[in-house]
């Protein structure tokens, strides 16, 4: 049976201490920076300053006899990679000034890097304060990935408007706004009318061009703060705040005539597409901004039934 082969063992001593700290800083998968008491910087890993693009030469230039280098020294080209080195600075006193707390934060850097920085105060046994460990970590992607996420939970990825479930929390939020403060609060449902014969003429893909104008067209219409939302297939919703009745009306006017006024081109075809919509105001009776849909849509199919092409307003 084989046996297994070990080096000689190397004799214990501060150097081999020392060695074993550095060994283990380069084996780590983070950036990592010890400050003692004084504020010197006494350690830190390729890691740390491959990730702060510090030069190793630089290092070299500023570094003492014993190792540490001035704080200042090494953090001066790392503080002009970050977007606000000025908060950054603050936070770092403040965690000096308070050596039992323990920092986990986001730093934005300016070349659309974001950093974990994790940093927690050095004790020995007898609980006095030795310093201050820093470690960084690199989570673009998964700050990335997270931002993906949430663009496809929130958005309608065919029009790039919110979708049902994400309109829906916007407007509930707009709905308690409005009563604290005490403004107006419209509601407009629409329908394409008649959407179902686009698909059945010109296929499938014409009635998404159709869907995706229409979106653009509205937004060239409605004020930024004004909510837009796809609830269904040719379903939209839209709120509008600070907006009366009459105001509301106008507006649905004119989201009408941006559809019967210019035809959408269908592989040559020129197609007009009429809506019809159902417009509403928030009322001190509706217990939640659903109330205030389910009135709007009932006005919506009022709009249908008396031959589309029309608005209704409860």
């Amino acid at each position: 049976m084989p046996t297994l082969t070990r080096k000689p063992a190397v004799k214990h001593s501060v150097e081999f201490d020392r060695s074993l700290l550095r060994a283990i800083q380069e084996a780590s998968p983070d950036a990592i920076l010890v400050v003692n008491g004084q504020g010197e910087i006494v350690s830190f890993n390729q890691r740390f300053l491959d990730m702060w693009q510090i030069d190793t030469a630089y290092v070299k230039q500023h570094q003492r006899a014993d190792g540490s280098v001035p704080e200042d020294k090494l953090m001066a080209p790392a503080l002009q990679l970050l977007v606000s080195p000025e908060a950054f600075l603050n936070r770092v006193q403040q965690l000096y000034e308070r050596p039992e707390e323990v920092d986990l934060c986001d730093v934005e850097l300016a070349d659309g890097r974001v950093l974990e920085r994790n940093s927690v105060g050095l004790q020995n046994d007898a609980g006095d304060y030795l310093g201050r460990v820093w470690f960084f970590r690199d989570i673009t992607s998964h700050k990335l990935l997270e931002s993906s996420l949430r663009h496809i939970a929130c958005v309608d990825t065919l029009t790039g408007e919110m979708n049902r479930r994400h309109f829906l929390e916007c407007a509930n939020a707009e709905f308690e706004l409005a009563r604290e403060q005490q403004y107006p609060l419209a509601i407009v449902m629409i329908d394409l009318d008649h959407f179902k014969k686009i698909n059945d003429c010109y296929g499938h893909a014409a009635g998404d061009k159709v869907l995706e104008s229409t979106c653009k067209r509205w937004r060239a219409i409605l004020r930024s703060n004004d909510l837009l939302g796809r609830v269904g297939g040719e379903e939209f919703a839209i709120l509008l705040p600070n907006s009366d009745l009459g105001a509301t009306r106008a507006v649905a006017q004119r989201l009408c005539q941006s559809m019967t006024g210019t035809p959408f081109n269908l592989d040559g075809n020129e197609v007009y597409c009429s809506i019809s919509a159902g417009t509403t105001l928030a009322t001190a009776e509706d217990e939640s901004v659903k109330d205030t849909l389910l009135r709007a849509d009932a006005a919506l199919y009022r709009a249908k039934r008396a031959g589309r092409n029309c608005i209704e307003v409860a």
